[in-house]
């Protein structure tokens, strides 16, 4: 049709063509449009604030949780100790200890200095079989046996080494009075107090079994868990280093007592005549290689 605009001359897909928002009417400076300048934008809000009560919360929760864990390793390694210490308590009055007439019968010949350095050496002899059994234990440990393996060898070599003090007075001539539960609480404040029994000042099972000796106890027990510890390292290591730290251990014992009985040792053709010592209904079974280590076999 004439005067009308051809089809392909009609402009499609720009709808803003036809506009222009610069004119007069339309641009910045149109009435009824207010004019904004470019630095008049609404800020936006800052979250510097959320960021850092958020760090400072999250930061706070790993506190607590560092304090909760602390506070249950420590109440954990606590009961661990006293659990060990009451076991201790409770195998003293098993271990069987020889007194002087069988000791004599069995190592003949042997003055109180020679039987003694026979008792020290088998009991230094089985500590180490101790350490080296359950260092060999842990060649491939476990994490939640490890515990176990070494409150096994903490009541292993504590009931060799009461064996060993209780004997040794046999030897010098010093066994304390009472029946086998006082003695067996005087032999336990010995060891931990590494020192001989001293007859003068009898100590009543009562007090005895008290918390002043509980407490020396449990802080014994807790110097040896830390000193037994290189024990536990795997690939035979362990084994090497318990053998040679308990056999270490148990001899520099044994010399304190014995340095201490030493001056207070009665002569054999001086002792009065003593009753059998009475054995525990249950006596404390030992590993048979234990045992002929303390008795001084190979």
């Amino acid at each position: 049709m004439t005067g009308s605009t051809p089809f392909r001359k009609r402009r499609f897909g720009r709808p803003d063509a036809d506009t222009d928002t610069t004119g007069p009417e339309t641009g910045p400076g149109a009435a009824g449009t207010p004019a904004v300048p470019s630095d008049a934008a609404a800020p936006l809000p800052s979250t510097t604030g959320v960021d850092e009560g958020h760090t400072g919360a999250s930061r706070a929760r790993r506190l607590d949780r560092i304090r909760s864990g602390v506070r249950k390793s420590r109440d954990g390694a606590r009961a661990a100790v006293l659990h060990v210490a009451d076991r201790i308590i409770e195998n003293a009055p098993r271990v069987p200890v020889r007194d002087l007439a069988t000791l004599r019968a069995q190592f003949p010949g042997l003055g109180p200095d020679q039987l003694a350095d026979k008792l020290i050496a088998g009991a230094a002899n089985g500590t180490s079989t101790v350490g080296a059994g359950i260092g060999a234990a842990a060649m491939l440990p476990v994490p939640p046996a490890m515990p176990a393996e070494l409150a096994a060898e903490i009541v292993g070599v504590a009931a060799i080494e009461l064996k060993l003090v209780a004997e040794l007075h046999e030897v010098y001539g010093l066994r304390p009075p009472g029946n086998l539960k006082e003695r067996s609480v005087a032999y336990l404040s010995a060891w931990t107090e590494e020192r001989g029994v001293d007859l003068t000042k009898p100590t009543t099972l009562n007090a005895a079994l008290g918390g002043q000796m509980k407490r020396e106890l449990r802080q014994q027990i807790m110097k040896r868990m830390f000193r037994n510890l290189p024990n536990l390292m795997p690939f035979m290591v362990g084994a090497a280093v318990g053998a040679v730290m308990n056999r270490r251990d148990t001899k520099k014992l044994a010399h304190k007592i014995r340095a201490d009985l030493r001056g207070r040792a009665v002569p054999w053709d001086q002792l009065p005549a003593l009753p059998p010592l009475a054995g525990h209904p249950d006596p404390l079974p030992l590993p048979g290689a234990v045992l002929k280590a303390l008795e001084g076999r190979d």
